[in-house]
């Protein structure tokens, strides 16, 4: 239990006084008092001083997740919704700066509290790297990622993790795809079940997706790196992911898709596609509907961004 500074300077000096009488086992358990309660000791030939510690997060059953690349406007929107959409759960709202911008980094630090986390990356990494840095600081048993882009009207997080409550599911969204002639070739499908979900909403248990290393760190473009996750997980637990419809969301502009010319776009995109066929594109049996499968490869469709241009 963290307490103030003026308590922690009381068993300081009574840690102080049990020295100098000989106690040491005494001031030994006020020391490690203080360090649960967020002070470190430091012991120096000129006495003992006080270092605050950054005391880690209470586990959450649920971790709410964005990456934010600047748009302060977007994240503030989701961040509203996520509030109050979630205010009945045990949650907590962990927003990974990886704008590099001191302005957004400022906001962050100011909606800090019990429920809001920031955590900046000073430098800014790639967007899987970002992601991993999230999925290593989360609180909650279950981390739901989201794109800023995503607004919350309601609850999400209550669906989502009925669907996770069968062990036999690994990841849950409203967003889902499924192969079609060869693996690579996605189309968007209502489910329930699907070979992958988009991250728009993605929900997984923290210490599976870590125990798989988390998303591939190659992908500093975030197109199917999600969906790559999804097969990692369903490949290690021969698990099943889930389509949950009618959650409470609206799919806002896409910024880091937006912010691209076409062709680099295309560049970016080809490049990430070739490292998920790389890895995946001969395992069929990873396809959810196996009558869809055709010889030859095909070209990938990443669904919603490409049916919006």
């Amino acid at each position: 239990m963290p307490i103030d500074e003026a308590e922690a300077r009381r068993l300081l000096e009574e840690r102080a006084d049990r020295r100098r009488a000989k106690d040491f086992a005494s001031a030994d358990e006020l020391r490690d008092r203080l360090r649960a309660s967020g002070w470190e000791v430091v012991d120096t030939p000129q006495g003992s001083r006080l270092r605050e510690l950054e005391l880690p997060p209470p586990p959450r059953a649920v971790t709410m997740m964005t990456i934010v690349h600047g748009w302060q406007a977007d994240a503030e929107r989701w961040l509203s919704g996520v509030v109050a959409g979630t205010s009945d759960r045990d949650f907590e709202a962990l927003l990974v700066d990886n704008s590099g911008d001191p302005a957004i980094a400022e906001w962050l630090a100011g909606r800090s509290g019990e429920r809001i986390r920031p955590l900046t990356l000073d430098p800014p990494l790639g967007w899987a790297e970002a992601a991993n840095r999230g999925l290593e600081a989360a609180a909650g048993e279950v981390v739901v990622l989201f794109d800023p882009g995503v607004e919350l009207t309601g609850d999400v997080a209550g669906p989502l993790l009925a669907a996770l409550g069968d062990p036999g599911v690994v990841a849950a969204g409203p967003f889902g795809v499924r192969c079609e002639g060869s693996v690579g070739h996605f189309h968007s499908h209502q489910g329930p079940e699907v070979d992958a979900l988009e991250g728009y909403v993605l929900a997984l248990r923290r210490a599976q997706a870590l125990e798989v290393d988390g998303f591939d760190r190659r992908f500093r473009f975030y197109r199917l790196a999600d969906f790559e996750l999804c097969f990692r997980l369903r490949d290690r637990y021969r698990g099943r992911i889930l389509v949950v419809p009618g959650l409470p969301v609206v799919r806002h502009e896409h910024r880091l898709w937006e912010q691209l010319q076409e062709q680099e776009r295309e560049q970016l995109s080809r490049r990430n596609y070739y490292r998920f066929r790389d890895r995946w594109g001969k395992r069929d049996d990873l396809m959810t509907d196996k009558e869809a499968i055709r010889s030859g490869s095909l070209p990938h469709h990443h669904t919603q961004e490409e049916a919006d241009d």
